[in-house]
């Protein structure tokens, strides 16, 4: 299955799901999928938050806590769920905040060894 696939799989899963987008942390986009009614630039936020997820992932990696897993930012229209795929990157999710956050959480965990496998 491709990343786009993948990505699409996510989020027509859950609802209030309106875009997902694999990325280094470096900013650099591997691909993305969103909703044509979204609305919303993806790529743009994704970029925004990717130097924000980089310091979190080296503060975790500097406090020898584990590895970074999972990160989410909720704010008063929207949940953007993170979930590290492996050290260079990461897969988003942006959903409404009224959005099934729990699937979610799942789809994202459910599909990153599919991501995985895309990466090597």
């Amino acid at each position: 299955m491709s990343f786009r696939a993948t990505l699409q799989t996510i989020v027509e899963g859950v609802e209030g799901g309106f875009g997902a987008i694999i990325m280094g942390y470096d900013g650099i986009e591997i691909d993305a999928f969103v909703r044509q009614d979204s609305g919303f630039d993806v790529q743009l936020l994704a970029v925004e938050y990717a130097t924000v997820l980089k310091e979190v992932k080296n503060t975790v990696d500097v406090l020898k806590s584990g590895a970074l897993e999972e990160v989410t930012i909720a704010t008063g229209r929207y949940r953007i769920l993170v979930r590290a795929v492996n050290d260079d990157f990461f897969v988003v999710l942006l959903m409404s905040s009224d959005g099934n956050y729990g699937k979610g959480r799942f789809l994202l965990k459910r599909e990153v060894p599919a991501l995985l496998a895309g990466l090597q």
